[in-house]
């Protein structure tokens, strides 16, 4: 099958098919250890006596053995042995021993296509989970039904909308405000459709709006909060259609947005800093630490790859043209801050990649 790209996917040759599944396994769950369960890691049963105050940390397989393609992971505040993982196609698991065991707590849902999950920060017992596999790797991709909400730590779980969106991808709550949910929709994706974009709840879920629509050809494929004021959320918006045939990834309707009033109003952002169009799929992340350090990782042709904002998303720089980051980009394309140090970036991909310095340098 032929697959075409109006921005070039630059293609990662190195790893098979099965590699990258474990690649992104290993990343998601890399992620939760290094910035939430380190020392409880080691203290697994069956896990090395490695000398933490020494040694570096070192990538291993947690598991699930069987949960398949992971594609989102969640973590609680406040409790760094529970985790969430959510997969591609099989439900919602759960470890509560820093990944020492895990249990399916989604079996009994209608659909099983994980895209994205979030805990809420001042309800721990606060549970979301959008369906629908998010990563766009082919048009034959299991579809969702919407969200769900957990309210009892996972045991139990209600639809709550969105049913006709087909892909959830990100999923951020209110740190404060455990009522007030956005919500990242790609869209089915195999053509045009109008329940996609970005949502919003201000009562937990029992309505939503959609505050965020480019058109019926463009959805979400990237949202970040600022940790500091969470009026201000930015969004990547991708413009993509997947057939059997051919994949056009990218296009005049993607772009980075922003808006400085709870969703409310959004604004385009045009800084000559920022990449012309067309552009393709589009991720970005605001440093916790830091509410004007704003990274941005975009799949281009010929115009680079990570921008970095000092100053709050007003004006930006390029800072990387490392295309091995973008590669893959329209399957795989996820950036993160360090939650201790605004120049610790980690991108994962089709592999793994980590900045210390702004994004100037990868490996």
């Amino acid at each position: 099958m032929t697959r075409t790209h109006a921005v070039p996917d630059h293609k990662h040759t190195g790893l098979s098919m099965h590699n990258r599944s474990i690649s992104l396994i290993t990343a998601a769950v890399g992620l939760a250890v290094t910035f939430g369960a380190g020392a409880a890691m080691a203290q697994r049963a069956g896990a090395p006596n490695r000398g933490l105050e020494t040694e570096p940390f070192a990538f291993e397989y947690m598991g699930p053995a069987n949960g398949g393609r992971i594609a989102s992971v969640s973590g609680v505040a406040g409790d760094p042995r529970t985790w969430y993982m959510g997969s591609a196609s099989g439900g919602v698991w759960k470890s509560s021993d820093s990944g020492r065991t895990f249990v399916p707590v989604f079996d009994s849902m209608d659909v099983q296509a994980i895209g994205a999950l979030a805990t809420a920060p001042s309800e721990p017992g606060t549970v979301w989970a959008g369906t629908g596999e998010a990563w766009a790797i082919r048009d034959a991709d299991v579809m969702g039904d919407g969200i769900y909400k957990s309210t009892d730590a996972g045991k139990t779980w209600k639809n709550m909308g969105l049913r006709e969106t087909g892909r959830i991808g990100r999923i951020i709550v209110n740190p404060t405000n455990a009522n007030v949910v956005f919500v990242c929709a790609l869209g089915r994706t195999t053509g045009p459709q109008q329940e996609r974009g970005v949502y919003r709840t201000t009562d937990g879920g029992k309505s939503w709006t959609r505050v965020l629509f480019v058109d019926d050809g463009t959805g979400c494929s990237g949202l970040s909060m600022d940790a500091h004021d969470p009026n201000v959320v930015f969004a990547g918006m991708w413009q993509v259609v997947m057939h059997t045939w051919v994949m056009l990834g990218g296009g005049p309707s993607s772009g980075l947005y922003v808006t400085r009033d709870g969703g409310n109003t959004w604004s385009k952002l045009t800084d000559p800093g920022l990449p012309k169009s067309p552009l393709g799929k589009i991720d970005v992340a605001v440093a916790p630490t830091n509410s004007s350090r704003v990274y941005a990782l975009i799949q281009t042709a010929d115009q680079g790859s990570v921008w970095r904002s000092d100053d709050g998303g007003r004006t930006w720089k390029n800072v990387n043209w490392q295309r091995t980051l973008i590669g893959r980009a329209g399957y795989y394309i996820d950036i993160k801050v360090s939650s201790g140090n605004p120049d610790e970036i980690l991108v994962a991909n089709s592999s793994f990649w980590q900045s210390k310095d702004g994004g100037k340098t990868f490996k």
